[in-house]
């Protein structure tokens, strides 16, 4: 590495801090102050010296490595002390030259941010962090509702309740009135059948034969314990809701016609409104892209929010999902083209949502067989999945509508685009290529 001269630095003011869980070591530039280098603890009020410090010693930048969590009480004391804060992915900095220490963790940080070889991670703006602790609260409760409704299927089949052969839901209208029964003290299991609804596929007698079984003490005991744990959590779910949706209205910067509602009371009521909520904060809607649910967007938005300003175009936040080719190159050939592993939340609800095409009749859906008739599955659904982060960021930057061309014209457009490269790919070989209509 060429190290350039202090006039040739692009941040001449910066600072590096490696963060840890007890202490962070921070280094300034040699020439501000005698001691360059200190340890702080990891309180508030020595976060307060640190910030203090660092105004001290002109710093005006500080790249911050994002370690764990440790670094959040960081980034937002400095931030709200006025400093500019670089948060730095660890892999750019995993190369120190000599023997690592937190000291020389912090010096070289210190350097590479002077010399204007780091690039600073995307981090969303406050408002959307707001929203975004509160929906990740949320996926964490559902799932672990999931694990505790799985724990209830497991103490009915020690039972041999065979409820789930019989009711495609367990925690359905039918499946919840007869669990409730069941731990209330009913063992009858014609006065359980009662519970059945309309609607439900298997009859009284398949219902009565599913639950006749051992009705053991232990497995009820844990029955109920389940039961008691998924309702608790229930309850933090609805709060958890009330939250989100107080957040959510109080971001709509205007309002998008999403058509005529439903009437109020009904489930597409609520699914509706919900929907308007996010169109009104993102400025678009969103769940017009096929594959992208309510859910999904939810997601998208709560973890980016609606502006993309800080990804310089379309491919740069392609590539900072981690759905583009990989470029290992050496000597003139492709080495490997892989995308890079990533844990990346948008990035694989995006790729669920590419693979829910599989049997759409969208445009979308066309484009997705047709890139599973030429490559394996699983490079399909990124390729897929890429398509649809091209549309989630045009919509949000141009605000445009996204209009389903349909998988028909999709297909004649593939059809022409096919002849033009065989009259191309035939002209250069000298030859022409005259079409002729299909015969029926």
């Amino acid at each position: 590495m060429t190290i350039r001269k202090r006039e040739d630095e692009v941040f001449p003011n910066a600072a590096g801090i490696d963060v840890g869980a007890s202490s962070h070591w921070v280094a300034v530039p040699a020439h501000r102050t005698e001691e360059s280098v200190r340890e702080f603890g990891a309180m508030t009020d020595d976060l307060s010296a640190l910030a203090d410090w660092l105004l001290a010693c002109g710093v005006d930048t500080v790249a911050l490595e994002s370690t764990g969590v440790y670094w959040i009480p960081v980034y937002e004391m400095l931030e709200q002390r006025g400093l500019k804060v670089w948060l730095m992915d660890a892999r750019q900095m995993k190369y120190v030259p000599g023997r690592k220490s937190d000291v020389q963790d912090c010096q070289w940080l210190q350097k590479l941010m002077c010399l204007g070889f780091l690039r600073a991670a995307f981090r969303p703006d406050a408002e959307v962090c707001v929203v975004r602790a509160v929906a990740r609260q949320r996926e964490v409760l559902l799932t672990e509702q999931a694990r505790w409704v799985q724990r209830m299927q497991k103490a009915l089949v020690q039972m041999n309740l065979q409820l789930t052969e019989v009711l495609t839901d367990v925690m359905g209208l039918t499946g919840q009135a007869i669990i409730r029964d069941i731990v209330a003290g009913e063992r009858d299991p014609k006065v359980l059948a009662r519970h059945r609804h309309s609607r439900v596929k298997a009859s009284a007698e398949d219902i009565v034969r599913a639950l006749t079984g051992n009705w053991r003490e232990e497995h009820l005991f844990v029955l109920a314990q389940a039961l008691a744990m998924h309702d608790d959590i229930a309850r933090h779910l609805a709060q958890c809701n009330l939250k989100l949706e107080s957040l959510l209205v109080g971001l709509g910067q205007r309002t998008i016609d999403l058509g005529r509602a439903p009437r109020a009371g009904s489930k597409l009521r609520e699914a509706f409104d919900a929907r308007q909520t996010m169109a009104n904060w993102a400025g678009v809607d969103l769940t017009r892209i096929d594959g992208l649910g309510l859910t999904a967007v939810m997601k998208i938005l709560s973890e980016i929010g609606p502006d993309l300003g800080r990804f310089a175009n379309v491919k740069h936040f392609c590539s900072w999902l981690g759905l583009c080719p990989g470029t290992k190159i050496s000597g003139g050939k492709v080495l490997s083209a892989k995308t890079k592993r990533s844990v990346n939340r948008v990035r694989q609800v995006l790729k669920m949502a590419a693979m829910s095409l599989s049997h759409s009749d969208s445009a979308l859906g066309a484009f997705y067989r047709r890139m599973c008739a030429r490559m394996d599955k699983p490079r399909a659904n990124t390729a897929t999945a890429h398509k649809l982060a091209r549309m989630v960021y045009f919509m949000l930057t141009r605000g445009e509508d996204f209009v389903d061309q349909g998988q028909q014209r999709y297909e004649e457009q593939q059809r022409q685009r096919s002849i033009a490269a065989l009259k191309r790919r035939a002209s250069a070989l000298g030859f022409q290529i005259n079409p002729t209509s299909a015969t029926t």
